[in-house]
């Protein structure tokens, strides 16, 4: 069993930033063999891909759209994921969450994502 939680999530003008950390928590967590992925979801839409991170490996993937403004770093040793997102829109608001994928390479599919945290919500005023 994995646990994720999310937070660093609130309330800020565009054009501000944040930083979204993601703790894990397990006993059985394996840097060796997962993946994990940042995701959001905007009211009335569906769950979205940010961007992933193969445990292994180094480099991220990101979305497209999110190259530029979204950037998925980790601290190793204390087991964390961070996205930092730079420049916010209005159009970001959402619950942001993060997923552990046991044995992945980093899907872009919510659905292939075992763990999830609750979620940290970013809002962005105009």
């Amino acid at each position: 069993q994995v646990q994720v939680a999310e937070s660093g999530g609130g309330l800020v003008q565009a054009g501000g930033s944040l930083r979204l950390s993601c703790t894990i928590s397990s006993l059985t967590f394996d840097t060796n063999s997962c993946a994990m992925g940042w995701f959001r979801q905007a009211p009335g839409k569906e769950r979205e891909v940010l961007g992933t991170i193969d445990w292994r490996g180094r480099n991220p993937d990101y979305r497209d759209s999110m190259k530029g403004r979204f950037t998925i770093s980790r601290d190793d040793a204390n087991k964390i994921l961070y996205l930092q997102i730079n420049n916010l829109e209005p159009e970001d608001t959402a619950v942001y969450y993060c997923a552990d994928q046991p044995h992945g390479r980093g899907s872009r599919l919510p659905s292939d994502y075992t763990y999830w945290g609750q979620g940290t919500q970013v809002t962005v005023s105009s």
